[in-house]
């Protein structure tokens, strides 16, 4: 046991004379394990925020609105409830707190709120008295009442009623009896809505409208895409990070094969030394780990607000900005980081247990099986690039929204098949450019320097393979997402131009509709009036060639006005016939689709589908599908005269389209005095478009982050190659610096060898970015939401991608450069006579 400490100890010796690559190693295992934990930590958290929120309401509640359009008061709960209606007031609202936060405010009667609720459920917290009775409670999450501070005052100084933890609250959000949330919002008897648990009313009471209850995906189901992302994203860092410590690795290994060779001499066994050398690994990965794991929590809390908004703004998920991470994700990310670590090491390891005690100290005997190695890659690589085409053809055959998983293991087979094959093509590039300099070496004409440099970059490349692997993969990930995103922005600000065809869209109260609409149709300044209407209806059956589907699917039908404005500018991405033609057959009754429902469901151009309605069963023809970016379920749209007619449905709103000329705002405060119209109730196009804008740009903020961090851990896998193999560089420069080259001149041949390597695999990032772009925007993007986006190309990030491998390149090569640079030449040939 003692010969086994110290053989341990004298193998971690090794890094007290070589701290550099101590750092390396632990810098490795530090950003790979801090970008997944990172991820790891956000996801964990928004799990819980979803199953908060989604047990708030538990199955959802149906409601009551006036169908006169006017606001709900105390009055009409009473009047319902004595008329034996079993129905529940709520108030929302929000509330400003002296920090400038801003709270969801629920407020709820506790008697008559349906009991498989969570709100109903908070009542288990003290007793009844002492939530309905003076000074109330204020229940609410933890983490939102760290967000409180210690003073819980709203803006204005107006204290809350005393504060109770509910775990099972979602964040952002206080919860109290209706009486003290009523004196706080200043409704006086007004109420948000009448609510009851879902489907217990049969139908609405004379005078109101009955809601169902939201049927709509969770916002885990809606999110899962966006996190499995994340979750790629992660760990293609991870990955990449390992590439640092696997070089590390090797280069320490290979500069103790004269060490291990004495051990062995000594007695210590071979099983005994590959023991001790794993068990390095644990000691180290454990520190590494544990660094990261630290990291990751800062990183998740410094990228927290930008994914709260991007999922309450893609999904509408409220997700708190404090971290709830449950006891497995830390075991998670250490395990996680250390597997990885074994992966990384494991290769070492076993070439370390295969040599014999000869040739443990002979470095070529280490370094023959290089090329073997390659071989061996090429198959794997072959082996990936079969498993890509199986997942792309079962991905082909499955329907929208469906393959997910399958999706991102098409990319990931993609990318890594291309990572195992770039160090067999880099090692056939340098023979085919050493053989065409051979074959014109001519008496007065030969390139001496240059052959001495391509045949130093074949010795280097066992230990820059890596991180070119490394680097291509974080180039082709940046340019494939780059270009996703890049292409789903031009393709929604298109879309966005074409769906807001109107200046202005009205939704009126329901009783007012139909003297406003009178109003508007005697207004010269009006075009056109573009009503809408929505449904709830049933997708029963589906036929196509006399071949019959039955569904029985819920499906949302939606109502629009064929005017010649939006005949003109509606999207359509495929009609029976041509467009004209499409819009005649529409008018007369027939129906489009969106993507969502074609790609979900199967159905095609020609397709009838059986919906049910009200008094019966409507089959209607598809004769066009439209994009419909952003919603996650299928649709079908019918003109607005035969939805009411056929849903027996009010109007929902107007899209107003002005003469040329004409002014939206004056015409926006004539609306709002003549008929008392809020503004919530009036937009104009312009400000929605600019808000739909804003919003996209900050939603993929997340995702430009973590594309800068992968990359960044890139360079730093290059750096560490290029340190690591520094001493040697150091010696072969100086016997050519003996011979009587100039010191700049073999500076500007490492910088030109370097940098010739990173163009090649800048330029094999191109075709891997674009293949990557089509995987997400033709495969994970109908597998996630259901619709597919366009594939665009951008030629100037193409440039920039490869500018961007030189210049990492380079960057990577400053610190090496600069210490050769710094180097007297005595030390020099001093390192040559004593390797």
């Amino acid at each position: 046991m003692r010969l086994m400490w110290v053989a341990l100890a004298t193998l971690l010796s090794h890094y007290r004379r070589h701290p550099g690559q101590l750092a390396m190693l632990l810098l490795g295992l530090w950003v790979a394990g801090a970008l997944w934990s990172g991820v790891q930590a956000i996801n964990a958290s928004a799990r819980d925020n979803y199953a908060r929120a989604e047990a708030l309401l538990g199955s959802g509640f149906d409601r009551l609105e006036r169908d006169n359009g006017q606001a709900l008061t105390r009055g009409d709960f009473i009047q319902l409830r004595r008329a034996g209606v079993l129905v529940s007031p709520l108030l929302e609202g929000e509330l400003v707190t002296d920090s400038g936060n801003t709270l969801t405010l629920i407020g709820i009667d506790p008697l008559t709120l349906p009991g498989d609720s969570t709100l109903a459920s908070t009542r288990a917290t003290g007793t009844l008295q002492d939530f309905i009775m003076p000074p109330w409670q204020t229940r609410l999450a933890p983490d939102t009442r760290v967000e409180l501070g210690p003073d819980h005052t709203l803006a204005g100084g107006t204290p809350l009623p005393p504060l109770i933890e509910v775990p099972e609250l979602p964040p952002n959000t206080l919860v109290m009896d209706i009486a003290i949330a009523a004196r706080l919002l200043g409704v006086g008897e007004g109420i948000t809505a009448l609510v009851s648990a879902a489907n217990t009313l049969p139908a609405a009471p004379v005078g109101f409208t009955l809601v169902r209850a939201d049927t709509r995906a969770s916002p885990g189901d809606l999110t899962r895409s966006f996190h499995l992302n994340l979750t790629a994203m992660a760990l293609l860092a991870l990955v990449v990070g390992l590439f640092i410590v696997q070089a590390a690795l090797g280069l320490a290994l290979e500069q103790r094969l004269g060490l291990l060779r004495t051990l062995r001499a000594l007695g210590v066994p071979g099983r005994t030394l590959v023991a001790l050398l794993a068990l390095e690994l644990v000691l180290l990965g454990l520190l590494g780990a544990l660094a990261g794991l630290v990291s990751g929590l800062w990183l998740a809390g410094t990228l927290l607000p930008d994914v709260a908004a991007t999922l309450q703004n893609l999904y509408g998920a409220d997700v708190g900005s404090t971290l709830s991470l449950p006891w497995h994700y830390w075991l998670g990310g250490i395990g996680v980081t250390l597997g990885g670590l074994f992966i990384a090491g494991s290769g070492v390891l076993w070439r370390a247990s295969r040599l014999s005690v000869l040739g443990l100290g002979q470095a070529q005997s280490w370094r023959s099986g290089f090329q073997r190695q390659l071989r061996l890659q090429t198959r794997l690589g072959g082996v990936a690039a079969l498993l890509a085409l199986a997942f792309g053809l079962w991905l082909g055959t499955r329907p929208g929204g469906e393959g997910l998983g399958a999706g991102f293991g098409l990319v990931a087979a993609i990318m890594l098949a291309a990572a195992l094959w770039l160090p067999p093509l880099l090692g056939w590039l340098l023979n085919v450019l050493l053989g065409v300099l051979t074959r014109f070496n001519r008496p007065g004409r030969s390139w001496p320097l240059t052959q001495w440099a391509l045949a130093d970059v074949q010795l280097q490349l066992p230990r820059l393979s890596l991180a070119m692997m490394a680097l291509l993969i974080a180039l082709a990930a940046n340019l494939g997402v780059g270009s996703m995103v890049g292409g789903f922005r031009l393709t929604f600000l298109d879309w966005l131009d074409q769906r807001l065809m109107a200046d202005l869209y009205l939704k009126p109260p329901a009783a007012r509709f139909a003297d406003i609409d009178s109003w508007l149709a005697q207004n010269d300044a009006v075009k056109e009036r573009l009503i809408t209407a929505d449904a709830e209806s049933r997708l029963l059956e589906i036929t196509a060639d006399n071949n019959a589907r039955r569904l029985g699917l819920p499906l949302p039908v939606f109502g629009i006005t064929p005017g010649q404005t939006l005949m003109a500018d509606w999207p359509l991405l495929a009609t029976l016939d041509d467009r004209d033609a499409a819009w005649l057959a529409f008018q007369r009754g027939e129906a489009f689709i969106n993507e969502q429902l074609a790609l979900g469901e199967g159905i095609a151009l020609g397709d009838r589908l059986s919906l049910a309605t009200p008094g019966g069963v409507e089959t209607v023809m598809v004769v066009g599908i439209y994009p419909d970016y952003g919603n996650p379920r299928g649709e079908v749209v019918l003109a607005t005269p035969l939805v009411r007619r056929l849903f027996g449905v009010p109007p929902a709103a107007i899209g107003i389209v002005l003469q040329p000329g004409e002014n939206a705002g004056l015409l926006r405060r004539q609306l709002t005095e003549r008929f008392d119209l809020t503004l919530q109730s009036l937009r104009d196009q312009r400000e929605i478009k600019a808000t739909a804008t804003a919003i996209f740009e900050r939603t993929f903020a997340i995702t430009r982050a973590l594309n800068a961090l992968t990359l960044s851990v890139a360079a730093l896998a290059l750096l560490a190659s290029l340190l690591a193999q520094a001493r040697e560089r150091r010696q072969r420069v100086a016997t050519l610096w003996a011979m009587g080259v100039p010191l700049r001149r073999l500076l500007g041949i490492q910088l030109a060898q370097l940098a010739g390597v990173s163009l090649v695999t800048g330029l094999l990032a191109i075709p891997l970015g674009i293949a990557i772009t089509a995987c997400l925007v033709w495969g994970i993007n109908v597998a996630a939401f259901g619709w597919r986006l366009p594939l665009h190309v951008f030629p100037v990030e193409m440039s920039l991608t490869v500018a961007i491998a030189v210049l990492v390149a380079l960057l990577a090569a400053a610190l090496p450069m600069f210490k050769l640079w710094r180097t007297p030449p005595r030390a020099l040939l001093a390192e040559e006579e004593n390797p």
